[in-house]
Parts: structure tokens; C-alpha cells; sequence
């Protein structure tokens, strides 16, 4: 590139001037969801409406007691606001180490700058890798190349000339250039990218979906049951002419039945566990510096059994630091010097030709013409006339490229790859040859001049960290654009076996899908091959995911089922990805893998209580309305033993540590498991009331129910603790001491209602419980060896 002024940008008054009215681009994008988005979902439920109904329904009554369980509704609104206002402050703060930075002109000076301070007119620095932060227009580019795929979901890249527009979104894949910022902040499109990009790409949580579908369900469910109990309780009390009349008007207890058979159908704190394990997860990830963009993010990697990982900047450190230079020719190994000082302080330079800069001076030569780095080409040039030499034209870049005319210097630079060192060849270009035209160095006259060595460190934690993986059940694929021997070469310093494969060699997907059944090490692969890779994998019915930094790895990220970019990755690869790992440490995904374990393994085991709780409540108020009986349970009696065997221990399972390694069908296991023991529970408590209703009164029949109820409930929390640890079993003996307390402390029987005798109607009641406890008990065992629930943690 060319010329002065134009490029020199904004003077420090003009962008001072610029942002103080308001044509900054300083717009800021929200990593979580609103305060009043979660109060909303939180508060207006379906559930919450029909238990507020029940509520008045109580309320008019006159018993407030009946109205006990609406104090989980209000808890668990609280809990859930409280808690995911608390996860989104601390996703909040942490997103803003994730704000990326932007190369700018200002008073003839290259800077990076925040993209908050980007302002209209600032002259962009464009290079490899850049995300373009605003529209644009170009005011100058050498071979400038832009991928705007992320936009308009084209692949092919576009090439961009003076006056050409830039959107913003688009990130640049080859070449170099400058470009004016014509619509910043709200004007432009990079305010709605990540937004844009998470709406159409939102990764699929089989926790949210099961989920969704069970309530989906459940909601078609309510009505026809909740009319049914109606009717049931109306005829129960002699119909409607006699529910008004008489001095003992009925309605009252109709109307009481009826809210408890309510209150037994909803799985009132099912979505809450959810929320709150995914919030939890979320913050403890944030206290290691891993960003969670979608909190569902947390389970996915549980069901990842695919891990492809970019290896600079995830497996080695993402830094190159110059290490020495081989000279192949030292009659030019002077001009070498000089030209690797211009490569290295070129405003277009990327991250590895800057890395030069320090240690060579560029002289007084002048730049006649450039030719930037393209992945398509593997290497740049320049032209330059140099003082009392004349003109000279210079490539520099992949040397499997540059020197496959020359064996020998080809077989050293081959020598020091496979020590794990990334290798870049210098050449003298015949003169004849210029810079513009179509090069192909295997028949160009091309004379090796030095060999330039740079090293890189491989993460302290990445060897420990693979072996983990491996453990796990997890296969890693590592996909770099690097050298297969350089690949080869660090995969052996991490302890990797296998053949690594030449990703260019690879003519077609089938080739591709070939060498993904036989090896996990690949080399040179292109940003496509890696999508490609990942749909491939996808086909094959594996859950993918994509780690990486780079350009290259951005769309193959946002393809993948879980994308996770590291710290230092570009904008458009942070863009696309749903982890970010701000501190750059690959040895943060095992935390990530076992929270996400724990997610989706307690929440499956809690699902099933909860969705017990649905199917005897729904069971037993479709069988006691179809027989005309009263309902066999106050609603402040069915409070009491759903909240010690549901509520309460659900929350403390939710949380508690679990590794089980995932395994697919959650929803089906739920409904497999769920529904039999709910139907066991409820055949317990109906076949107790009928034996004991009109033998004893009302009022106690329905206390020796409750006890039954608990009993086998107990159980169903008990086989779903287990491996019963000392805390899981200090956690059901307690809920079984709380029970008992409830039933003997004055104030408590009498405000549950609880009126029982140790004479035959409790003996039935606590036998009938035991056999459902022991019916559970054998189910479970069946239910261990075909696989629908686990005790292995």
C-alpha cells in the first residue's frame, strides 16, 4: 500500500469530537438475557397461573392453610429471579475482558483501540484474521479478500477493491488494506451480529427440549383433567343442586378437592432446577474465567464425544517468539535482514510476521509493490529497491511451497518442523517474474535464502488434559493449518499417537471422511475442510465440539454443536462460539465437562421425581372423580409430602457433585421410569382410602393416605439418592424424621390435619406404603439393568 494523508486517519480533537456527539460505536451487546426477560419467565408461567387460580380459589375458602403451597410458588419465583439475576451480573462483567479490539489509523499512527471507541470516519487497519467492526468503504487494498459468510451464509470469499463497501460482520480472510468507517453504533450491523448469530444457531439442550416437550404435553394434559375433577368433585357432593343449599352448603369442599387434585398434577420447581443448575454452573465457570454465552452451553459439552481442537493457540500457547535463522545463501543474508524488518513492521503484517519487528531493522529500502498473505496462496511477497542494489523481489512463507524446487533446503526446513518448531522459507524471486501476476513456485526461479525458525510452547496442562479426555470416552481430532510434521511433532510432546495426514492431499469429502475413520491428527487444513470435518462427524450422529482462535476456525465453530473459542480469539471466532475461555487455558474444559455432567445427570434423576409427583396426582384425581369420592388429600397435606420428598431433596440432588458420563435418551428414560412409579405411588394411596374411607372419618382416612403416600414417595427419592453416601442418607432419614415430627408435634397435626391412631387403618395405611416401597424397590433393580436410570456417578 501506497500513499499518505488518507491513511494517516483522525487527529485526536476529530475523534474526541466524534464521540462526543454521539457517532461512537460504543453500543453495547448483552452476553445474557434482560432483567425483565427473566422476571417474566419466571412469573408468568402456565403453572404459576393455574397454582394463582388454586390460590384465590383458597383465598375465598376462607383456610389460608390450604394456600401453603402457593409459598413454593412465590420461592421458587424468588429463587429463580434472585439466581439468574445473579448469573447474568457475573456473565455481565466477565464479557467485558471478551470486548474485542480494533486496529485504527489515528495522526498517522497505527493504534488499537477498543471497539467502544471506534468512531465514524476512522481509518481501519485491515489484516488477516480482523473482524470488520462497522460498514466500510475501502480506500486501499493489496489482494484484499473478505469472507462474509457470517452474514449472507455464502462461503465464497469476495474480493474487495477501492470504493468497494464493507459490511460489518464480514472478517477479513486474505490480504491487506485500509478502509474509511461510514455507519458505526447503531447504524451498523455489528451491533446485531452475536445476537443474529445465536438466534439462528442456538445450540440444541436435550435437558431443555425433553423439557419443553413434557410440558408441552402436560399443558394439553391440565385441561381435560382439571374439567374432569371438577365434574368428579361436583358429583362427589351430590351435584350441582346440592352443592349451594342446605345450611352445610357443599361447595366449600368441593371446591377444596379440587384445588388439591390441582396442586398434585404440576411439577412446579421442575423448570426452576433447571434453571438454577445451568445459573450455578454458569457462575462457578465464570469464577475459573470461562464465558458462558448461552447458559444451556453448560450441558452440551456433556454429550460432546467429539473434541476437534485447532492446535496453536488451544494445544500450544498461541505465541511465536523468533528463534533463530538458518541462512541458505549468505551472499544474501544481509538483504534477508532488512527484508524480514519490513515484513515484520508493515502495518498489514499479521501476528507471525509481526513478531519480527524486534529483531530486524527494515533500513531505507522503499516498497515497490506488495503481494499479502493468502491461506489460499501460503505465502506473500513484496518488491523493493534497495539503496545502490537496485530492485529485488522477495516470497516468504510455507516452505512445501517455496522450495519444492530445492530438495535440500526443502529436507532442512522439514528437519526443524519435525522438532515441533513452526519453519517459514525466504526467496529470492527472478526478477522477471512480477508481483501481480499468477506464481507458481515449483517452476518460478526461486533461490533459497534463509530459513526463518520460530518456537512455540505447548500449554502446561494440554498433555493431562488429553489423557483426561481419553478417559472419558471422548475422541480429540486435532485440525491445524501448521505443517503435518510440525502437527506430528507436538502431538508427540503431548503424548498423542497416531499418523498425521496431509489435509491438502485430500481431494474430496469422501477422501476426508476416509482419513477421519483411520487418523485424528491432521495438517494443513483449510477453514472449509474443518466445516467439512465437522459435518462429516455430525452425519455420523456425534456431538461435536470446535475448539480454536483463529479466522480459520470460525464458521467451522459455529457449525459445530458447541462451539469454544479461547480468549485471544478473533471477533468473528468469538462471535460464533458459545464457551469462551477468557484466560486462554485449555485445561479449563474438564471443569466445563463435569459441570455440565452434573447438570444433566441430576436434573434427569430430579425430572423423575417431579414427574412422578404428576402422574399419581393426575392418576389419583381422574380415579376419585370417576368413582364420585372425595379427593384423599387436603391440599396442605399434599404440600407436606411433596415438598419433604420432592421439593426440599431435589434442590440438594440438583446440586450435589455427578460425573456419570451421558448417555443419550434422557426423555425417554424420564417417561420410562417416571410414569410406572408414579402410577405405583397412586394405586398406594387409592387403594389405602378406599379400604379405609367409611370405616373411619373423613378427616382421618385422610391422614392415614398421607402417611401412605410418604412412605412410598420416600422410597422413590430414596432408590433416585442413590449411592446412598453418608450426606444422601443423612438427606432421606432427615425427611423422614421431619415427616414424623409433622405428625407428632401438637402444632403441626394440627395445622396439616394430620389424626391418626396406632390401631388397624394407620397399620394398613403403613403396610400399603411398604408394599409400594417394595414394588419401587423391584422396579428399580429392572429399571438399573436395562438402563433407565443409573447409581453410578
Amino acid at each position: 500500500m501506497t500513499g499518505a494523508g488518507v491513511h494517516d486517519g483522525l487527529s485526536g480533537a476529530e475523534v474526541a469530537e466524534r464521540l462526543a456527539d454521539g457517532r461512537g460505536n460504543d453500543v453495547r451487546q448483552s452476553t445474557s438475557r434482560t432483567v425483565a426477560d427473566i422476571l417474566r419467565e419466571n412469573v408468568f408461567t402456565l403453572f404459576n397461573a393455574i397454582l394463582t387460580v388454586c390460590f384465590i380459589a383458597v383465598a375465598v375458602l376462607g383456610d389460608y392453610r390450604d394456600g401453603l403451597f402457593y409459598l413454593v410458588v412465590v420461592a421458587n419465583a424468588l429463587i429463580g429471579i434472585v439466581q439468574e439475576v445473579r448469573a447474568k451480573l457475573v456473565l455481565d462483567r466477565l464479557a467485558l475482558l471478551a470486548v474485542p479490539e480494533v486496529a485504527v489509523k489515528r495522526d498517522g499512527f497505527a493504534r488499537i483501540v477498543p471497539l467502544g471507541m471506534v468512531v465514524q470516519d476512522d481509518v481501519l487497519v485491515l489484516r488477516p484474521g480482523d473482524q470488520v467492526p462497522a460498514d466500510a468503504v475501502v480506500l486501499d487494498g493489496d489482494d484484499l479478500v473478505a469472507d462474509e459468510s457470517l452474514l449472507t451464509g455464502e462461503s465464497d470469499p469476495v474480493v474487495k477493491v477501492v470504493g468497494d463497501e464493507l459490511l460489518s460482520g464480514s472478517y477479513i480472510s486474505g490480504g491487506s488494506g485500509y478502509a474509511r468507517l461510514t455507519f458505526v453504533g447503531a447504524a451498523s450491523y455489528a451491533n446485531r451480529l452475536t445476537a443474529e448469530i445465536k438466534r439462528h444457531s442456538l445450540v440444541h439442550s436435550e435437558l431443555r427440549a425433553a423439557t419443553n416437550r413434557i410440558l408441552v404435553l402436560l399443558s394439553w394434559l391440565l385441561g381435560p383433567v382439571i374439567l374432569l375433577t371438577l365434574i368428579g368433585r361436583i358429583a362427589a357432593y351430590g351435584g350441582l343442586d346440592a352443592l349451594f343449599t342446605g345450611p352445610d352448603a357443599p361447595w366449600r369442599s368441593a371446591l377444596r378437592d379440587s384445588v388439591a387434585g390441582v396442586v398434585g398434577m404440576i411439577p412446579e420447581g421442575l423448570v426452576l432446577l433447571i434453571s438454577l443448575a445451568f445459573g450455578l454452573a454458569a457462575i462457578q465457570l465464570a469464577r475459573h474465567k470461562v464465558l458462558i454465552e448461552e447458559l444451556a452451553a453448560v450441558e452440551v459439552l456433556a454429550r460432546v464425544d467429539v473434541l476437534c481442537l485447532d492446535k496453536t493457540g488451544t494445544l500450544t500457547s498461541g505465541t511465536l517468539d523468533f528463534d533463530r535463522l538458518v541462512v541458505q545463501s549468505a551472499a544474501h543474508e544481509a538483504d534477508a535482514r532488512l527484508v524480514l524488518g519490513l515484513i515484520g513492521t508493515d502495518d498489514a503484517a499479521n501476528l507471525t510476521a509481526r513478531v519480527l519487528g524486534p529483531h530486524f531493522e527494515p533500513g531505507p529500502a522503499v516498497v515497490g509493490a506488495r503481494l499479502p498473505f493468502s491461506s489460499a496462496r501460503k505465502f506473500s511477497g513484496l518488491t523493493l529497491d534497495l539503496p545502490g542494489r537496485g530492485s529485488s523481489s522477495w516470497l516468504f512463507g510455507a516452505p512445501e511451497r517455496l522450495l519444492a524446487g530445492h530438495p535440500e533446503s526443502l529436507a532442512a526446513a522439514s528437519f526443524i518442523a519435525a522438532e515441533g518448531h513452526r519453519t517459514l522459507a525466504l526467496v529470492l524471486l527472478d526478477g522477471t517474474t512480477p508481483l501481480d501476476t499468477a506464481i507458481d513456485p515449483e517452476h518460478s526461479s526461486l533461490e533459497p535464502v534463509c530459513l526463518v525458525v520460530f518456537r512455540e510452547s505447548v500449554r502446561p496442562h494440554a498433555a493431562e488434559t488429553l489423557r483426561y479426555f481419553a478417559t472419558q470416552g471422548v475422541r480429540v481430532i486435532v485440525m491445524s493449518g501448521d505443517s503435518p510434521v510440525t502437527v506430528a511433532a507436538i502431538a508427540r510432546r503431548l503424548g498423542v499417537a497416531g499418523e498425521t495426514v496431509n489435509a491438502a492431499d485430500l481431494d474430496d469429502d469422501e477422501a476426508l471422511a476416509a482419513a477421519l475413520e483411520t487418523t485424528s491428527l491432521f495438517g494443513r487444513v483449510s477453514p472449509e475442510q474443518k466445516r467439512t470435518a465437522v459435518a462429516l462427524l455430525q452425519g455420523q450422529g456425534r456431538t461435536v465440539a470446535m475448539t480454536g482462535d483463529g479466522v480459520n476456525d470460525a464458521m467451522a465453530i459455529k457449525d459445530a454443536d458447541l462451539g469454544i473459542a479461547m480468549g485471544s480469539a478473533t471477533p468473528a471466532t468469538k462471535a460464533a462460539s458459545r464457551l469462551v475461555l477468557l484466560d486462554n487455558r485449555f485445561d479449563r474444559l474438564p471443569e466445563v465437562l463435569g459441570l455440565g455432567r452434573r447438570v444433566i445427570a441430576n436434573v434427569e434423576r430430579v425430572a423423575n421425581l417431579f414427574l412422578s409427583k404428576t402422574v399419581y396426582g393426575i392418576l389419583i384425581a381422574l380415579t376419585t372423580s370417576l368413582l364420585a369420592l372425595p379427593f384423599p388429600f387436603l391440599p396442605r397435606q399434599l404440600t407436606l409430602v411433596s415438598g419433604l420428598a420432592i421439593g426440599i431433596p431435589s434442590f440438594v440432588l440438583a446440586l450435589a457433585p455427578n460425573r456419570r458420563i451421558y448417555t443419550p435418551g434422557v426423555l425417554r428414560r424420564i417417561v420410562r421410569y417416571a410414569v410406572p412409579t408414579g402410577a405405583i405411588a397412586a394405586a398406594t394411596a387409592l387403594v389405602t382410602f378406599l379400604f379405609v374411607y367409611g370405616r373411619i372419618p373423613l378427616h382421618e382416612a385422610r391422614s392415614v393416605t398421607t402417611i401412605a403416600l410418604f412412605v412410598v414417595s420416600l422410597w422413590i427419592l430414596c432408590v433416585l439418592a442413590r449411592p446412598l453416601t453418608g450426606p444422601r442418607l443423612a438427606l432421606v432419614t432427615g425427611m423422614a424424621a421431619a415427616m414424623v415430627l409433622a405428625c407428632t408435634i401438637p402444632f403441626t397435626r394440627a395445622f396439616f390435619v394430620i389424626d391418626v391412631r396406632l390401631d388397624l387403618p394407620l397399620l394398613f395405611g403403613i403396610g400399603v406404603g411398604a408394599l409400594g416401597a417394595a414394588t419401587i424397590e423391584l422396579m428399580y433393580r429392572h429399571a438399573r439393568r436395562t438402563g433407565l436410570v443409573f447409581d453410578r456417578e
